[in-house]
């Protein structure tokens, strides 16, 4: 009987509890999940679930967890709205008119996911208070892993699901580094009605538009509504990634040619976090060694995910555990299992930072109004449908068909040599 392989997830957020329901499925697997913090709970604000992590979430058995009534669609179907945020007016509305309405786009807390997440998942398995802090390799070609308590595990296959600031990453890939690029998130949450008691705001998910920076509103239910602002800043202070108190005066200070509608809804925060937006060079293979593999944020370190970050981590996790158990199968080994999942997903990633860099390249001198123009016609108006259309199984059946031809085609050719 084949040994048992043993994997640890680094990282309970929605990439490493997705990667832990799939790998829960393969029998051969002996699975461990640690993550830094004592208790699972929400950090930052809202999520958009895309129709491509609810194809996931459906897989992983996890979208059953969600309640409606803790997620929000506005009435009318639409998944985004885009508005100059000087005047006010309406400048594109992405529709939905495609696909089953339980797979349309909806905001919510980003714990709502995460509770449906870990509702499938063994916790007898999960191993909180656990910061990873070095990796070593083995002489044996297996990984020790060395946490912050003293804990020492040795794994088969370490899978970074620790984010944009991974330690897994840093170990696989020590010359990739990531910097602040300039630009932060600032976030508040503000009961629901205050906000719509402001006369004639549309109870939607919007981007309020200025040339480079943008205002963005949106109900998560529950009596809760998030506004989040998105600015340039100086990058001469020191920075973290996560949380940070605001003022107010922070929050305000980009908006000053904003419409009145907006300069009110502004007003209404009154408690504020920062996110400072870290990002790095692509990565040109999100697998390392023949047994590190690398998903969500941390193997895609951008600033920002097409509002699909969570989708993409779920991706990540199902192509992960799917080429596992293709090598298992075959009788393959680990690194044959990381390299069609290599196959599988560096391409997509590929594909996305191109995109990214055609849709935001931004030329010329504008007025503000010629700039909200351009941003949205620009970036915008191709609604990042060919990312939410993107079907993972169909591509990772593909690839690992066409890796069965290859690898037939070359035994054929072995055999004949020796005839």
């Amino acid at each position: 009987m084949l040994d048992k392989i043993r994997v640890a997830i680094i990282g309970a957020g929605p990439a490493g509890l997705g990667a832990a329901i799939e790998f829960q499925k393969l029998p051969f697997v002996d699975l461990k999940i640690y993550d830094q913090a004592r208790a699972l709970r929400e950090i930052g604000t809202g999520i958009s679930i895309q129709k491509n992590t609810w194809r996931m979430l459906d897989v992983m058995g996890a979208s059953k967890n969600i309640n409606p009534n803790e997620i929000f669609r506005p009435a009318d179907g639409h998944a985004l709205q885009h508005r100059n945020g000087r005047t006010g007016e309406l400048l594109l509305t992405i529709e939905q008119n495609d696909g089953p309405p339980e797979h349309f786009h909806a905001r919510a807390f980003r714990s709502v996911l995460q509770k449906a997440l870990l509702s499938n998942v063994d916790k007898s398995r999960l191993r909180l208070a656990s910061r990873l802090e070095r990796v070593v390799g083995t002489p044996t070609k297996t990984l020790q892993l060395h946490f912050q308590d003293g804990h020492v595990d040795e794994v088969d296959l370490l899978v970074g699901a620790d984010g944009v600031r991974s330690v897994v990453r840093s170990f696989a890939f020590p010359d990739h580094k990531i910097a602040y690029t300039g630009r932060t998130a600032y976030r508040g949450l503000v009961p629901t009605e205050k906000i719509l008691s402001i006369p004639n705001f549309p109870d939607a998910v919007t981007f309020w538009h200025g040339p480079s920076d943008w205002v963005y509103t949106c109900n998560l239910n529950g009596g809760i509504y998030e506004i989040t602002v998105n600015a340039n800043e100086s990058a001469d202070v020191a920075r973290v990634s996560w949380g940070e108190q605001a003022t107010l005066e922070e929050f305000r200070r980009p908006w000053k040619e904003f419409a009145p509608i907006i300069q009110e809804v502004l007003n209404k925060v009154t408690d504020v976090q920062k996110f400072a937006l870290f990002a790095g060079p692509r990565l040109d293979s999100v697998v390392s060694r023949g047994s590190i593999a690398l998903i969500g944020d941390a193997s895609h370190p951008l600033s920002g995910a097409f509002g699909a970050g969570a989708g993409f981590a779920l991706e990540d996790a199902f192509a992960l555990a799917k080429s596992v158990a293709w090598a298992r199968s075959r009788g393959y080994q680990l690194g044959d299992a990381l390299d069609l999942y290599d196959q599988v997903r560096s391409p997509h990633y590929q594909s996305m930072v191109s995109w990214k860099l055609k849709a935001y390249h931004k030329v010329g001198n504008f007025s503000f109004d010629e700039g909200v123009a351009h941003t949205v016609r620009n970036k915008w108006s191709r609604q990042h449908k060919w990312l939410f259309d993107y079907d993972v199984q169909a591509v990772w059946k593909e690839a690992a068909a066409l890796e069965d031809s290859k690898r037939r085609h070359k035994r054929s050719v072995e055999l004949g040599a020796h005839l």
